[in-house]
């Protein structure tokens, strides 16, 4: 398979890339990760403005697709500039709704998200038992295993994180029932596989960011009298970093391609994304560490939030030897 990016969706990056570059990002980040969510929420609704929450959504319901390339570009800006909230979460709960069809949920909820109105977090079978940012949401849908589909009445304490910038917390029982069956089981595995999908993105964008960070900083460091992007040792660092990068790009645009043919492979290609993408921002953020020294380990240097943001991500919507069994299943039975 052999995709490029075509002009405008080039564009698009760029657009973000200088939105969000002059946004101010990290204090929104350090803001939310003391539940202060107000400029985390203002750049949401910039983000919304330029379109990426409608990216997932149909026409139907006030969105432009769906178009998982498009959402690709959004997302790895959104990774490499660490922009906080439930960004994959949100992602999910709109192909959710969506893929319900003609429900009072998806008429009331999808545009809204669209536009930025609300904020919107979920919990679906084989995600785990908490929501991210519930406390900064306007609904948390959760899904059972037993197909039930229900709006959340509230939840519980907030969890701590590898990432302080994500919330974590159990969404409360009980709640509003609003669909049931295996239309919601079919649903919630889309979902899933798009939320798997957005977090390989992110992670993409994070990785690239610690990268960028790390030669910027190996070039104007210098030790013995040169700069230490010269030494031999940091040079194969880097190299590792760059080439796990560059290997997991072409697979994250690869399953925006499956996704938006609706091939029968579009799981497992998510699932070797996932995998590739965020076992190579690890990488980069393990690099960025020891590059950068003891200034590394520093909370308050802006580079630890985006080793957070990796490592959080890393586990995000399935682990890398989850998300590899998965995909090797998934390719055997087609194969088979």
């Amino acid at each position: 398979m052999r995709f490029l990016l075509d002009a405008e969706q080039k564009e698009f990056g760029r657009t973000l890339d200088r939105m969000l570059t002059a946004s101010g990002t990290p204090q929104a980040v350090r803001a939310w990760a003391r539940g202060e969510y107000g400029p985390g929420l203002a750049l949401w609704q910039r983000v919304a403005d330029a379109g990426v929450f409608g990216l997932a959504a149909p026409e139907a319901y006030g969105g432009f697709g769906p178009l998982p390339a498009e959402l690709a570009v959004a997302f790895v800006e959104l990774g490499r500039h660490c922009v906080p909230g439930p960004l994959a979460e949100t992602v999910a709960a709109t192909v959710l709704l969506a893929h319900l069809g003609g429900t009072g949920p998806a008429r009331e909820w999808v545009p809204r998200v669209c536009a930025g109105r609300a904020r919107v977090t979920l919990t679906l079978p084989g995600g785990g038992p908490y929501a991210l940012d519930a406390e900064a949401a306007d609904a948390v849908f959760t899904v059972t295993g037993s197909g039930l589909l229900s709006l959340s009445p509230g939840h519980g304490p907030v969890r701590p994180s590898v990432d302080p910038a994500r919330r974590p917390a159990r969404p409360a029982g009980g709640g509003t029932l609003l669909a049931s069956g295996p239309a919601v089981r079919a649903a919630a595995a889309l979902a899933a596989d798009w939320a798997a999908f957005a977090t390989a993105a992110q992670a993409l964008g994070a990785g690239l960011a610690l990268l960028d960070r790390t030669v910027a900083y190996a070039r104007r460091r210098t030790q013995f009298g040169a700069p230490i992007g010269s030494f031999q040792a940091v040079k194969h660092r880097l190299a590792d970093a760059f080439t796990g990068l560059e290997f997991a790009r072409p697979l994250v645009f690869g399953a925006a391609v499956a996704l938006a043919a609706g091939s029968p492979t579009a799981r497992a290609e998510v699932a070797a994304a996932k995998a590739a993408s965020c076992d190579a921002a690890y990488t980069a953020a393990r690099t960025a560490l020891q590059v950068h020294g003891a200034i590394g380990y520093t909370a308050e240097y802006d580079l630890s939030l985006w080793i957070g943001k990796a490592r959080a991500l890393r586990s995000a919507w399935g682990g890398p030897a989850e998300c590899r069994a998965r995909a090797l299943e998934l390719f055997a039975q087609g194969s088979g």
